[in-house]
Parts: C-alpha cells; sequence; structure tokens
C-alpha cells in the first residue's frame, strides 16, 4: 500500500470512525462513571458492581454481535444501491435483536442466584445480585437503541449515535449523582443506584435514536417497519451466521476478563476492586478501538459490495495501523499515569497500588488488543466470522484463562499472573485475524485480477 493510499483512505476512515469512537466511549463512560462514583462507597460495593457487570456485560456484548450482522450486509446493500433489500434488513435485524434481548434478559435472571455458588465474598454477592437485576433491564432498550444504530451506521451515518450517546451518558452522571447520593431530595440508593441511572439512561438513548430515524429525510427512501411483512428465513439465517459467531466471538473475549474476576475474587475484595479499575480503564482504549472496527467492517463491507478488491485491502490495512497508533498512546499513557489513574475510583491505597500493577500489564496488551478487535470487524466485513470465532475461543479458553490460573494459583503469582494469562490470549488473537485478513483478501484480490484477465 502507497503512502498516498493510506492517506486518502485515512480520511474517509476518520470520518467514520471518529463518531463511532466516540459514541463507544460514551457506552463504557457510563460504567466508568459508575465505578467511579461507586468507588466513594468503598471497596465492596465497588467490587459487587465489578462481580455484577461481569456477568452483564458478557451477555451484553453477544448481543450486540448479533445485532452487528446488520451493518455489514446493509453496507454491502448499500454498495449496490438496492433500498429495498436495505428496508427488508431492517425489519428483520429489528426482529432477530428484540427476540435476542429478551432471551438474554432471562438468562441473567434465571442465573444471577448461582453468584451464591461461585466462592465470593458473601458481602459482595449480597450487593452484587440486586444491582445485577435493575441493569439487567436495560438490555431491551440498549437492543432497542443497538439495532437503530446498526442500521445507519450501515449506511456510513455515524455522527447521530456519538451526539445521542453524550447526551444519554451526562444524562447518567447526574442521576448517579442524585441516585447514588441521596441528593435533590432522593433517597441515597448506593450501587444500586447506579444501576437505576444506567437503566433510564438506556431508555433514553433508544427513544431519542427512534425519534431520530423517524424523522430524518434520509431514511425517507426505505420502507422501515419494526417487523417483516413476511420472514424471509433465508435472510434470517444469512443475518444469524454472522450476528451469532460475532457475539460468540465478544463472549469468548470479555467472558474471559468475567471469569478472570471471578478469580479475582478467589484472591480478595481488594484483588476484585483493583481488576475492576484497571479493567474499567482498559475497557475506555478497547470501546474506542471498536469505533475503528465498526469502520473496518463498513469500509470493507462496501468495497465488496462494489467488488473493489483494492480498495477494500487498502481500507483494511489503513485500519490495522491506525488502531496500531491509538492504542501505542493509550499504552504509553496507562504506564505512565498508573498510579495517579487508580486514584480517580478509589483512596485504598492498597487497591491503588494493585491497579498500578495490573495497568502495566494492560499497557502491554493495548497494541494486541486493538489489532485483534479490528481484525474481527474487518472480516466480519468480508462475512467471514466462523474462523475467528474458533481462533478466539482458543486463544482465549484453551490458552490464555488456562494459562492464568496456572500461573495465579499453581506459580503463586497471584493477581499478576491471571492477567498475564490474559495477556498471552490477546497478542495470540491479533496475529491470528491479522493474517487472516490479509491472506483471504489476496485471494479475492487474484481472483478478481483473473476475471479481468478473463475478460480482456
Amino acid at each position: 500500500m502507497t503512502i498516498q493510499a493510506f492517506k486518502d483512505n485515512f480520511s474517509q476512515t476518520i470520518t467514520l470512525a471518529f463518531p463511532v469512537m466516540m459514541s463507544q466511549l460514551g457506552q463504557v463512560l457510563v460504567g466508568v462513571a459508575d465505578s467511579m462514583m461507586v468507588g466513594r462507597l468503598g471497596a465492596e460495593p465497588l467490587a459487587a458492581a465489578s462481580l455484577g457487570n461481569s456477568i452483564f456485560y458478557v451477555v451484553m456484548m453477544f448481543g450486540i454481535g448479533v445485532s452487528m450482522a446488520m451493518t455489514p450486509l446493509v453496507a454491502m446493500a448499500d454498495g449496490k444501491k438496492n433500498p429495498k433489500r436495505i428496508s427488508r434488513l431492517f425489519a428483520h435485524g429489528f426482529t432477530i435483536n428484540m427476540v435476542t434481548g429478551f432471551m438474554l434478559f432471562l438468562i441473567i435472571l434465571l442465573a444471577s442466584p448461582l453468584l451464591y455458588h461461585l466462592n465470593q465474598p458473601g458481602d459482595v454477592v449480597e450487593l452484587a445480585i440486586p444491582y445485577l437485576a435493575i441493569i439487567t433491564f436495560s438490555l431491551l432498550p440498549f437492543m432497542f437503541f443497538q439495532t437503530l444504530k446498526q442500521f445507519v451506521e450501515g449506511l456510513s451515518q455515524t455522527r447521530q449515535a456519538m451526539y445521542i450517546t453524550i447526551v444519554a451518558n451526562a444524562a447518567n452522571v447526574f442521576l448517579n449523582w442524585v441516585m447514588i447520593y441521596g441528593n435533590l431530595g432522593f433517597p441515597a440508593l448506593g450501587l444500586n443506584g447506579a444501576g437505576w441511572a444506567t437503566l433510564i439512561s438506556r431508555v433514553l438513548m433508544g427513544l431519542m435514536m427512534w425519534y431520530y430515524v423517524r424523522k430524518s429525510n434520509r431514511y425517507k427512501q426505505f420502507s422501515l417497519s419494526f417487523f417483516p411483512k413476511k420472514l424471509s428465513f433465508p435472510m434470517v439465517s444469512k443475518m444469524l451466521k454472522i450476528g451469532v459467531p460475532s457475539g460468540f466471538q465478544f463472549i469468548f473475549e470479555v467472558g474471559a476478563f468475567s471469569s478472570a474476576a471471578i478469580m479475582m475474587g478467589w484472591i480478595g475484595v481488594t484483588a476484585l476492586a483493583a481488576h475492576q479499575i484497571a479493567l474499567n480503564l482498559a475497557s475506555i482504549s478497547y470501546m474506542m478501538a471498536t469505533g475503528l472496527a465498526a469502520s473496518a467492517t463498513i469500509r470493507v463491507g462496501n468495497q465488496l459490495g462494489r467488488n473493489d478488491i483494492r480498495t477494500l485491502r487498502e481500507a483494511g490495512f489503513t485500519v490495522f495501523i491506525m488502531v496500531a497508533m491509538f492504542m501505542s498512546v493509550s499504552a504509553f499513557i496507562f504506564i505512565v499515569f498508573r498510579e495517579f489513574l487508580p486514584s480517580l475510583y478509589i483512596d485504598d491505597a492498597q487497591v491503588i497500588q494493585m491497579s498500578a500493577v495490573l495497568l502495566v500489564i494492560a499497557g502491554f496488551f493495548q497494541l494486541s488488543d486493538g489489532i485483534q478487535v479490528v481484525g474481527l470487524g474487518a472480516l466480519r466485513g468480508m462475512a467471514d466470522v466462523k474462523i475467528p470465532t474458533i481462533v478466539t475461543l482458543v486463544a482465549y479458553w484453551v490458552i490464555g484463562l488456562p494459562g492464568g490460573y496456572v500461573l495465579a494459583f499453581s506459580f503463586g503469582m497471584g493477581e499478576i499472573g491471571i492477567w498475564i494469562g490474559l495477556l498471552t490470549g490477546l497478542s495470540i488473537t491479533g496475529a491470528m485475524l491479522l493474517w487472516r485478513f490479509h491472506v483471504l483478501s489476496r485471494k479475492l484480490l487474484v481472483r478478481r485480477q483473473a476475471d479481468n484477465l478473463s475478460l480482456a
């Protein structure tokens, strides 16, 4: 790829990616704000938030993965100038996403009593269960919002979700202040107040996104309805073949970190609270990297629809370079400010010191974390999801997590051993997905060049 090609693709990619990055940042800042404000209540409420979120976010990320099937398919249809297919994709996507959201909602409610059997500190579990029940209700409005977000992003329109997420995030912080601490005459609800604030802010996000799509002239050409007039099983199958593996990709990664939280609970409250802080900070850069991954999905899917494979490769590799640059800056910040950043969450010196050590490891895995999430996004744009799902399964659950367990408990490395295992899993995934994008896109390019020669 030439320097000029990188410059051209950089401009188009950043136009798409920046709003998505800000939108994703807004999503994760809900959790950051919750953790910072709950952390002022003490180590136990913060550990309870970590335990509850470790369950909730695994399930929520599966829902996000399922909803992401809309984006590459809408982008391909947009590349082919096919508004009728886009309308049908929206209706089918909405149906799939809301059914998925309801099923995930039931799974968490039914499974939450299992927290008592995970060998966690008793006081932490008592705080975590009601908090988890409250935030679980936010899954339904969140999936409603997510459907609309993935639809408009598939049409290369990414700013609207950013603005809505910023407004909702500001509302969440205000509601946290009111409900956690009991301001403006409200009762002090503590950790549960953070849960109610999250639920209300996500309802607000869904309503604002639907109002925008209904009123904007950009979508008048589409016949949008919540449910298809006639269900197309081939279309449902195609969306599920992309969405379900994408959901499992997120489960394997986020689930590994959530399982690490459970192992941290075996070490103690301090380790669990430190894990929550370090992971919360790492999730900021990760979610912004998912914005770049979304732009990779859109650009790769759009160029595939146009059958422009050379530009597809250039667009994909441009995003890989961009995420490497961004995550290198994140690594620098984590390592240099490793003691200051945890102090924004809690005053406990022991928790701060342990968090600082984990942030150094987080700094080392920033590059591989960014590359693997962009790799998943670029390959999703090519509708390649099965092999990447297997890669994430093996890297995290066969190598990374078991390796972390052995280092932590057999070699006595504690919380550091767990995070070294996570670093190993991320590094393997990043390398494998980058290689797979290169191989698949090169095959498509060679095939396209052969077709052109046969027509000449």
